[in-house]
């Protein structure tokens, strides 16, 4: 048999008090929620209340003390029920589970790729640890003298049956608040900063919520559920339309009539693309599978480069001469050298 004395680290001659003191700061310690994917924790959780169950239990610490009990078998939500009931309710099943939360994380566009691990910080509700989570010094209800049920008769149409309901005066806890913790002001809570890494999937959409279950605010019930909502930082130069992107390229006239070799921004670096002669403003150029994943991994989506063309505000005289050869050539009429400066001096007087 396992020493469930040392398990607790108490004293053979340990009053119930004190047994119940032990657990309660050892199963705040080691509480699965408290350390999460900590199987060590978890374990220990585990002997905690299996040693509780024994040595909280008259009758059968008497046959532990003897080697006469054999070793108890606990399901998992044989555990929690007995956390519950410790702190204050009958059954998790029946406490009201913690309150669900959310968060926002922010994203590159290049995260969306592969995906990402990133670091979520929040505040969350704990159980207080100067109080054990009772909120204080508590007293035993004397509507329910502690069950948390009360029972009651009720005129039927086949006579009469009894029922058995929460509480009302301590709301089913058994107990009631006789002096307020000042840690947590009487609320058995407190708030605590929590730092949780969560994996973002790649393509994930702008404003979509992903659900981290048992992180949320942690209840006698269980914990509610931590909800985070995600946010894509814009792109210098690239947008985003669904699994597609989309880059406006800027280029000049010479580029736009000859045709050139340019590069263009892509989310693992630059991507070249060659322009025909003749190039046309508005003229888009897909590039496949140079855009986001689809979800469910279907492959990516493409990158559409969409050709704006871009005139010069100041152009040097030989740039200025060139220019109204080439008009002249093609036969485009063009305002006559020295035009705008004439222009200009009229409005000057």
């Amino acid at each position: 048999m396992k020493d469930y004395y040392a398990i607790l680290g108490v004293d053979r001659n340990a009053t119930q008090e004190e047994i119940k003191r032990a657990y309660r700061r050892l199963a705040l310690k080691y509480h699965p929620d408290k350390n999460p994917g900590d199987k060590e924790a978890e374990e220990r959780f585990k002997e905690i209340n299996e040693a509780y169950a024994v040595l909280s239990d008259p009758k059968k610490r008497a046959q532990y003390d003897q080697g006469i009990l054999a070793a108890p078998e606990f399901q998992a939500e044989d555990l929690f029920d007995l956390f519950a009931q410790v702190f204050g309710f009958r059954s998790p099943r029946a406490a009201p589970r913690g309150e669900d939360l959310e968060a926002e994380v922010e994203v590159e566009l290049q995260d969306l790729l592969h995906g990402a691990e990133k670091e979520v910080v929040y505040a969350r509700l704990v159980p207080c640890e100067a109080c054990g989570g009772e909120g204080g010094k508590r007293v035993v209800c004397p509507t329910c003298h502690g069950q948390g049920v009360v029972e009651s008769y009720r005129q039927g149409f086949f006579g009469t049956f009894l029922t058995r309901s929460a509480c009302p005066h301590c709301k089913g806890q058994g107990s009631l608040l006789a002096e307020a913790c000042p840690t947590c002001r009487g609320r058995g809570r407190v708030a605590r900063e929590t730092r949780l890494s969560v994996r973002i999937p790649p393509g994930v959409d702008e404003g979509q919520v992903l659900r981290v279950p048992g992180y949320g605010n942690l209840a006698p019930g269980g914990p509610g559920d931590l909800y985070v909502r995600i946010r894509v930082r814009p792109h210098p130069h690239l947008e985003r339309q669904g699994a597609d992107l989309v880059y406006r390229l800027s280029i000049g006239l010479a580029q736009a009539a000859l045709g050139a070799r340019v590069e263009v921004p892509g989310l693992s670096g630059p991507i070249p693309l060659d322009l025909p002669p003749g190039t046309q403003p508005g003229e888009v150029f897909e590039l496949p599978g140079e855009g986001l994943p689809y979800p469910g991994g279907r492959g990516r989506g493409a990158l559409r480069v969409v050709v704006e063309l871009s005139v010069p505000k100041k152009l040097s005289p030989k740039a200025q001469k060139l220019l109204r050869a080439y008009a002249e050539e093609v036969g485009e009429a063009v305002a006559p050298e020295g035009f705008w400066d004439k222009l200009k001096g009229l409005f000057r007087k």
